[in-house]
């Protein structure tokens, strides 16, 4: 209820701001503007949606595989965490912006390098958490499943890998904001659709409500996604949320 409250506010200063002059609405469309823009650009904003969130869907899927697969091989391996953890906190230094155009000119601009950006962005923080979750097993459960003359496989399969559910999603709930902006970036270095493209074209004609819509919708996909992903969380985990009720 506060949080609603909270917004209206929000959107009632803004509103208050832009129609009393505080600012171009070039630059700042009002909130009614926008809305305007989402009920007379629907059609418009839906055929570049149906575009981005594609690429945001398929993008995460790929740096899920990749990213579980990689943090698995890295927990089973010493000697392969000590030579690929470097390189993966190297590469999230690397601006996204500049690799963009790079995969564009070697790909095109067809669904490829979207995908290849936005699982680069995602895939750190899948890895990151997923590892950490391997890592924090109990050692006495360990113990427990070698007394019992289990391999190391089915130790991993029957203690480790429930174990790093909730570091799964967490590294999934944590990619879903980024996917956004990864996809936008990607779209705009080159596409002839989605939401980025609009905003891209929409700018320069003055037509920022148009923009700010796209942005709009962008975000609802992806708080759509994380209260998915949280729904998930809390039907597979149910234990997870019981302690952290009780730690409160």
């Amino acid at each position: 209820m506060m949080a609603a409250a909270l917004v209206l506010v929000l959107l009632g200063s803004w509103e208050a701001y832009v129609r009393l002059g505080g600012i171009d609405e070039i630059v700042l469309p009002a909130p009614s503007a926008i809305a305007t823009a989402l009920h007379d650009d629907r059609a418009l904003l839906w055929s570049n949606f149906t575009v981005t969130a594609g690429e945001i869907a398929f993008g995460m899927l790929v740096a899920l595989v990749l990213g579980l697969a990689c943090a698995v091989a890295m927990h089973f391996s010493d000697a392969l965490r000590r030579a690929l953890y470097p390189l993966l906190v190297s590469s999230q230094t690397i601006p996204i912006v500049l690799v963009a155009p790079l995969l564009v000119a070697w790909w095109g601009f067809d669904l490829t390098p979207k995908l290849a950006i936005v699982a680069l962005v995602c895939f750190f923080p899948i890895v990151v958490p997923t590892l950490d979750a391997l890592d924090r097993v109990d050692p006495d459960l360990r113990k427990l499943m070698r007394t019992f003359g289990a391999s190391r496989w089915q130790t991993f399969r029957i203690v480790e890998a429930p174990a790093a559910l909730p570091g799964v999603l967490t590294g999934a709930k944590l990619s879903v904001a980024i996917a956004a902006i990864a996809a936008t970036l990607a779209e705009l270095a080159g596409s002839d659709s989605g939401l980025g493209n609009l905003m891209l074209k929409a700018i320069p004609n003055f037509e920022t409500a148009r923009a700010f819509a796209a942005v709009l919708v962008l975000s609802a996909f992806s708080m759509a996604l994380f209260g998915l992903l949280a729904l998930a969380e809390r039907r597979l985990l149910p234990w997870a949320h019981q302690t952290r009720g009780t730690a409160q």
